[in-house]
């Protein structure tokens, strides 16, 4: 299901920053979901995922839900804040830096999550295939233990066919072409605000879910028990373990299963994000993201295989068709399949790749109708949304190696 878009919007305001307050939020505000409850099911998950060189992964394509918003401009409405503004700083940056850089380093806590309609057994490749494999834009943020994810909603709620999550969600920073150079992530919990989970509210287009630590293959990857040499990469298990694990081999007798190796916490490998909330309209963003398939003339401009970003100042929006009231918007060529939930990143330190999340991209519009996408759109920031990533960023998940 696609949903076309009524967009417009106002320019306003200056970039504010502020000491961290904690705003008025109603704990029925927030819904969380399970999506991998067991240290098992997250194996199984991350094993379909990287069995046969990252198969899955590699033929994944870029989520398109609800991605192009059509322009209309309006001149009233737009995001008002509900509290004082805050920041929570960034993994690394707690204590304020002066570092600057005149290039754009691009920040190593962007990377896809990755998701599907389940998997299937293809007998003639003899392997797990993914039903429906697709991937957004997503980020490392800040959180008591270093396990957060930050994303659009409808990268983790099933808006098409109204399931509670979208299934075998998977995090990779730094993802390319079937690698995964600081391993998979496999989502443990998801969080976002009830309108979102039960409306499907635009203005609560948001979700940060709390990732398992790593898992990274041993070296050289897993192949068939073929003599005890193989053993290596294989952990013996009794046969009732054995029959619970996707990916179990006999030999000899006796069972094994897929041995993983501890890639450790998500923030500790990439760092994480800072959080904004509350902020000013019109400040300058970094965004980040994937951006893949075409303008709406036909124009292939970005293949969704390395990490883009575009910057830009924010402005008010409205997109009543999703009873979105209170959106940013941000000038950006970015096309829409793929870069939902890039995030939008304030005061980037390009030194450090560091700055303040206070958006994730929702949709993308062409505004001035020649046919070229030319605007993203997020959810506002506010309080509320502050406190669902709170929420959030004091769950611990812990190891599943």
């Amino acid at each position: 299901m696609k949903r076309t878009l009524a967009l417009g919007g106002v320019a306003a305001g200056l970039l504010a920053s502020a000491l961290v307050t904690q705003p008025a939020n109603a704990a029925g505000d927030v819904a969380s979901t399970p999506l991998a409850s067991t240290g098992i099911a997250a194996k199984n998950i991350a094993a379909l995922w990287l069995a046969e060189n990252a198969a899955n992964l590699v033929n994944a394509t870029p989520y398109d839900v609800e991605t192009q918003v059509v322009s209309k401009h309006v001149s009233t409405g737009g995001p008002a804040a509900d509290t004082k503004p805050g920041v929570v700083p960034a993994i690394g940056d707690e204590k304020p830096t002066t570092s600057t850089s005149k290039n754009v380093n691009l920040p190593k806590t962007t990377g896809k999550v990755f998701f599907s309609d389940g998997f299937n057994w293809d007998r003639k490749s003899h392997r797990w295939v993914a039903v429906n494999p697709h991937w957004c834009s997503a980020t490392s943020v800040q959180s008591n233990y270093r396990n957060l994810v930050a994303t659009a909603g409808s990268c983790v709620y099933n808006t098409e066919t109204n399931k509670a999550t979208l299934e075998n969600w998977v995090f990779v920073p730094g993802y390319y072409q079937g690698k995964t150079p600081w391993g998979i992530y496999v989502g443990k919990q998801a969080f976002t605000h009830y309108d979102y989970d039960v409306y499907e509210d635009g203005d609560r287009n948001y979700a940060f879910v709390t990732v398992y630590n790593g898992l990274k293959l041993p070296s050289g990857g897993f192949a068939a028990i073929e003599s005890d040499a193989d053993l290596g990469a294989w952990t013996e298990v009794t046969e009732t373990v054995a029959k619970t694990y996707k990916f179990h081999f006999r030999y000899k007798g006796k069972y094994y299963v897929w041995k993983f190796i501890d890639a450790g916490r998500l923030g500790d490998n990439v760092g994480g994000q800072g959080f904004a909330y509350n902020q000013k309209v019109g400040q300058n963003v970094y965004v980040f993201g994937y951006p893949s398939g075409q303008h709406p003339d036909g124009n292939q401009a970005f293949t969704g295989k390395t990490l883009k970003w575009s910057y830009g100042k924010t402005f008010a929006a409205k997109a009543s068709a999703i009873k979105a009231e209170e959106l940013l918007g941000v000038k950006s060529s970015f096309t829409g399949e793929g870069a939902l939930g890039s995030s939008w990143i304030a005061q980037y330190k390009s030194a450090r790749r560091l700055g303040y999340l206070n958006g994730v991209t929702i949709g993308v519009s062409d505004t001035d109708g020649n046919k070229r996408y030319d605007t993203s759109v997020s959810p506002y920031f506010d309080g509320e949304a502050y406190g669902v990533y709170k929420a959030a960023a004091n769950l611990w998940s812990g190891s599943i190696a």
